[in-house]
């Protein structure tokens, strides 16, 4: 899914004024921001079951203090999401910040050194479940957008603050729900999740597929009666080993790295004692622009109907649920050169990638509209004990979203 930014700001200049730039970064507070930081992770806003209302409420008083134009909206009342607005003095284009204040469970306690959900500082880190994933990014946002407002630094289009529920579980009740719903339009969409503050031009797409071997049951001890149906999936697992995985590594992307596809998990007997009649894997296959969930399917059920093709009285069958086309944008965009020019602004150099994981870019894609991922901290740490993130990594972002912010919505 290429977002070409082709829509009526495509063409736009972005630039950063340096004395207007000063203006917006002496308005972020290191203490206020990280303090804020604290206060969203001491909120266990755990999916399943995703009730970030607590959450939103501490986003929503936060940005209206600020003068910002907020509303929320959701399916349930316990999957809210907020949209912040505040508009430029002029026509100009509209960005939008994207960010997720749920998190996932925390496991075992006991495997954690630090409370989950005490947002303690620790050797210049903020610890928690959600300190990096996400609610580093929904702050850094946040802040980067209260700066701009307190800054006074005219601008023309908007500038919209969305932070969602849901996207733990794919986001349709999140970023899917304001997208479809029609409750944010946007020109151009910064994600922000862990990138180590390196520019995200894209990620990958998925189509987890299933593929079910059907045999013949029959008792153990006379196997000539039956058709076993794992024999017939391992015959599939190798066929896909050696002729679709060689494939998959020479489709490569300059930023996305390669197609992949890992068999996790495998399904199958009736009984110890029993020849089995059913065996089912699952894959998790990840895709590249120009490939497509029913592309997916189409060549695994290829290769495993070859597999069994010799062996009487198996079948098989492949489907493909779900599954989301990968993202990429220009990275020559407008937005992608206002986080360059962000990024240099602060003596950083400039990486431009590819995120490894699903995000809720997806919905905001599907609209065309250019959307980039990038944000503070290491995604090595999300999902695990003891989850953090640097406060210097934080105020960097902050700082990030908001000059990319004043480049591309600076007045021409």
């Amino acid at each position: 899914m290429n977002q070409a930014g082709t829509g009526p700001f495509a063409g736009r200049e972005v630039g950063i004024d340096p004395a207007l730039a000063e203006r917006v970064l002496a308005q972020i507070d290191a203490d206020e921001t990280i303090g804020f930081l604290q206060a969203l992770v001491r909120v266990p806003s755990v999916n399943p079951p995703g009730d970030v209302r607590e959450a939103i409420r501490l986003v929503e008083e936060k940005l209206a203090a600020e003068g910002f134009a907020t509303k929320t909206v959701g399916g349930t009342p316990e999957k809210v999401n907020l949209i912040a607005t505040i508009e430029g003095q002029g026509a100009g284009p509209r960005l939008a910040f994207n960010a997720h204040l749920d998190v996932v469970p925390i496991g075992e306690e006991s495997a954690w050194q630090y409370p989950p959900f005490g947002g303690e500082i620790h050797d210049g880190r903020v610890y928690g479940r959600g300190a990096g994933d996400d609610k580093a990014s929904v702050t850094a946002q946040v802040m980067a957008a209260i700066a701009l407002a307190r800054s006074g630094v005219p601008f023309d289009g908007a500038l919209i603050v969305t932070e969602v529920a849901d996207e733990e579980i794919g986001g349709a009740a999140g970023a899917g729900f304001i997208v479809e719903g029609g409750h944010v339009e946007a020109d151009f969409v910064i994600v922000g999740e862990q990138t180590l503050g390196q520019i995200c031009v894209g990620e990958r797409g998925g189509s987890p597929t299933k593929v079910t071997v059907f045999g013949a049951t029959g008792h153990a001890a006379t196997p000539w009666k039956g058709v076993n149906a794992i024999e017939g999936m391992a015959r599939v697992i190798t066929a896909l080993r050696e002729e679709l995985w060689p494939i998959l590594a020479q489709r490569t992307h300059p930023f996305l790295n390669q197609s992949t596809a890992t068999i996790s998990m495998i399904e199958g007997g009736v009984k110890t004692n029993v020849i089995p009649d059913r065996c089912t894997i699952h894959i998790d296959r990840r895709i590249l622009p120009g490939e497509t969930p029913e592309g997916v399917v189409t060549e695994i059920r290829a290769i495993a109907e070859r597999a069994i093709a010799g062996v009487p009285g198996l079948r098989v069958e492949t489907s493909a649920p779900i599954g989301r086309l990968a993202i990429e944008a220009d990275p020559e965009s407008p937005v992608s050169r206002a986080l360059q020019a962000a990024t240099r602004h602060i003596g950083k150099e400039v990486v431009l990638t590819g995120f490894f994981a699903g995000t809720d870019g997806k919905h905001f894609a599907k609209k065309g509209w250019p959307t980039l991922i990038m944000g503070p901290g290491d995604p090595a740490t999300a999902h695990t004990p003891d989850e953090w993130v640097g406060i210097d990594e934080v105020i960097e972002a902050t700082k990030l979203y908001a000059l990319a912010a004043l480049a591309l919505l600076g007045r021409e």
